[in-house]
């Protein structure tokens, strides 16, 4: 039996990345071809576009994973058993519970490979394709490290604690320096908004500085006619998919505690527990799809059904986190309503099998 297990669990896993790689590299090539044809090149160069959709796939293979484990398990368990296999397998003693334990272990590891991608892979592409944007648009005039903004504005050098949406930034510092390299004045600000083509400092502390003294002014508000480029804001903007899980933990608590909207990164935090926990619903749809096929026939039609079940998983996934933040649902249901779904229909399905 453990040699069946064994390869049971081989064969679901190689058959999900297979299909992880196809899909990915189907959706690798037609995101660089729409960069190509430049309504996203933001003036980069042919092979900075190569490399920009490089560093953005892991992110689009974790939105990919849970459909790809679908696909790929349906696809492996349909070979085998096309080749009489699971046939045998049933004939041997292994009941369709012992196919579920170990296509479940097979979940197991698939569920660390999303964890990877998700906390890792994914949102260190991110950072990298958004600082390459940023270097190509801005050149050395500014530089994001994770939530961090370093500008320069002629003879001032600008610090950003946080870039939020809607042209908002919150902890800026302004340091003005003269000829000579000597710093000249420091500007705090607890926020900056962009309005009327002017930036607007709120809670303002002004500190100049002269050969005997340090002089100090308080503002409750600032007008500064530059600051940081609103053209770059989308490329400065912290997104969720550009932070794990517990980088999002901080930044959620951030902005809970400075009275902002959350809800798009709480939505982002969820997701990076049920797309892993995704695979593992998959897997128990995909055992329904192959041993109803072995019973009635028709075995590539509801393998393509299963398909179709796989890609419906993706949308849905979608369009339920979209319609939650345009709604207001609780971005926890959001995001746990396909998972959900998905695994009452895949318990109700292996429930007929017995």
């Amino acid at each position: 039996m453990k040699i069946l297990n064994r390869y049971l669990v081989r064969s679901v896993i190689s058959g999900a990345l297979l299909a992880l790689f196809v899909l990915s590299l189907l959706d690798w090539v037609f995101g660089f071809l729409g960069q190509l044809d430049g309504s996203g090149k933001g003036g980069l160069s042919l092979a900075q576009i190569f490399l920009y959709s490089l560093y953005t796939e892991p992110q689009r293979m974790y939105e990919l994973f849970p459909s790809s484990v679908l696909i790929g398990s349906i696809m492996s368990l349909g070979a085998m058993s096309a080749n009489s296999e699971l046939i045998a397998m049933r004939a041997a003693g292994v009941s369709i519970g012992g196919v579920v334990r170990a296509v479940l272990r097979a979940g197991i590891v698939m569920v660390c490979v999303a964890v990877a991608l998700g906390e890792w892979l994914a949102p260190a592409g991110e950072n990298k394709a958004q600082a390459l944007k940023l270097a190509v648009q801005a050149g050395s005039t500014v530089i994001a490290s994770e939530q961090d903004v370093w500008a320069r504005d002629g003879s001032r050098y600008i610090h950003i604690g946080h870039v939020l949406p809607n042209h908002q930034l919150r902890d800026v510092s302004i340091y003005e320096v003269n000829g000579a390299n000597r710093l000249e004045a420091v500007i705090r600000a607890q926020s900056a908004v962009y309005v009327n083509k002017g930036w607007r400092l709120k809670q303002v502390e002004v500190s100049r500085f002269s050969a005997d003294r340090v002089q100090v002014k308080r503002y409750a508000e600032l007008a500064q006619s530059t600051l940081v480029q609103p053209t770059l804001f989308g490329l400065l903007d912290t997104r969720p998919r550009d932070m794990g899980a517990v980088a999002l933990a901080r930044y959620i608590g951030y902005l809970k505690s400075n009275g902002l909207d959350a809800a798009r990164y709480e939505l982002a935090f969820w997701q990076r527990f049920t797309t892993p926990l995704s695979a593992l619903v998959m897997l128990l749809l995909a055992v329904p799809f192959v041993f109803g096929s072995l019973r009635s026939g028709g075995a590539g039609q509801r393998l393509f059904i299963g398909v179709l079940v796989g890609i419906g998983f993706y949308f849905v996934n979608r369009l339920m986190g979209q319609a939650g933040l345009v709604y207001g649902v609780s971005p926890l249901l959001s995001a746990s309503f396909p998972l959900i779904l998905f695994a009452i229909a895949g318990l109700l399905a292996l429930r007929r099998l017995r």
